[in-house]
């Protein structure tokens, strides 16, 4: 089915397939914001650590979209060591518009061991108008225990790694938002192709592509949906920001879905054992060289 939007725990609706521009450099990010909108998407995701909230507002300036047209995105990274309330209003400055459809924080380390402060200055920007929902990026379990046991209002969204790899350690992370009613923003829904080909999610992903007609990313983009994530990707092609999009007419099977589950579980945990194994080495090694020294030292 297309994607349609979700609604939020602030009774707001969310597109749920955005245009991601991390990475994207300056100088082609208002092109590739400008084509994505072309294409379709209506769901802008930026933030202040990308450094390019100035091309995105050029791009949605000469699209000549209305406000209340497009749904735009972008996180208090704490940047120059700015805090909240300075970093909201310098992005509003830079994207050239007169309100946040969501402001995030980039990740728990922000908050310096107060959460509850970081998220008061939220609350502020939320009822001072500048901002119409607040969220959180990066988030664990306890992060969001920390913030819940205090806040007045609560997060309606955490947007996290999620793919096939991550799976297995993001389920209780999943569940948790499921019960607190907080959406599940993913990016890096492409990792087993970007950065991680040849490794057990290659092989189902490539059988459930061809079984259902499609190309194996627009699977991944199904997969990420099907576990209620809002999906949030890029590219510079335009055949490929439609294939995105064209993914929401996409029903993974609970067949489907299980296997690429397995499958990455299976490449996380080889990862955990290649990390261990890495570990011992460096240990090893150190050991081997203190009692070199030794033995040269004569001791």
């Amino acid at each position: 089915m297309p994607f349609k939007p979700v609604q939020l725990n602030d009774g707001r609706y969310l597109p749920t397939i955005g245009f991601g521009t991390w990475k994207i450099p300056k100088e082609n990010c208002a092109s590739q914001v400008d084509q994505a909108v072309d294409v379709g998407f209506d769901h802008i995701d930026t933030a202040q650590a990308y450094r390019n909230e100035e091309e995105v507002g050029q791009a949605i300036k000469e699209q000549g979209l209305a406000r209340k047209d497009f749904w735009l995105t972008t996180k208090w990274s704490g940047v120059d060591g700015k805090q909240p309330k300075q970093s909201c209003e310098e992005s509003l400055e830079k994207l050239g518009v007169e309100y946040l459809d969501l402001y995030l924080i980039h990740s728990p380390r922000l908050c310096q061991g107060d959460i509850p402060g970081s998220w008061k200055q939220m609350e502020d920007l939320y009822r001072e108008g500048k901002v119409k929902s607040i969220g959180v990026s990066n988030f664990s379990v306890e992060d969001l225990q920390t913030l819940l046991a205090s806040c007045s209002i609560k997060p309606v969204v955490n947007q996290i790694l999620l793919h096939p790899y991550v799976i297995g350690r993001t389920e209780p992370l999943l569940e948790f938002h499921a019960a607190q009613h907080i959406v599940t923003e993913a990016y890096s829904a492409l990792f087993p192709l970007t950065s991680q080909p040849g490794g057990p999610v290659d092989k189902p992903l490539n059988k459930i592509a061809e079984k259902h007609g499609v190309k194996p990313e627009q699977v991944l983009i199904a997969w990420a949906s099907a576990k209620k994530a809002v999906v949030l990707t890029t590219s510079r092609t335009k055949e490929r920001l439609e294939g995105y999009l064209a993914a929401g007419d996409i029903t993974l099977s609970e067949d489907d879905i299980a296997e690429l589950d397995k499958a990455g579980k299976k490449g996380e945990q080889k990862q955990v054992m290649v990390k261990k194994a890495r570990t011992v080495g460096r240990v090893v090694l150190a050991g081997a060289a203190v009692y070199a020294a030794l033995r040269l030292l004569g001791l």
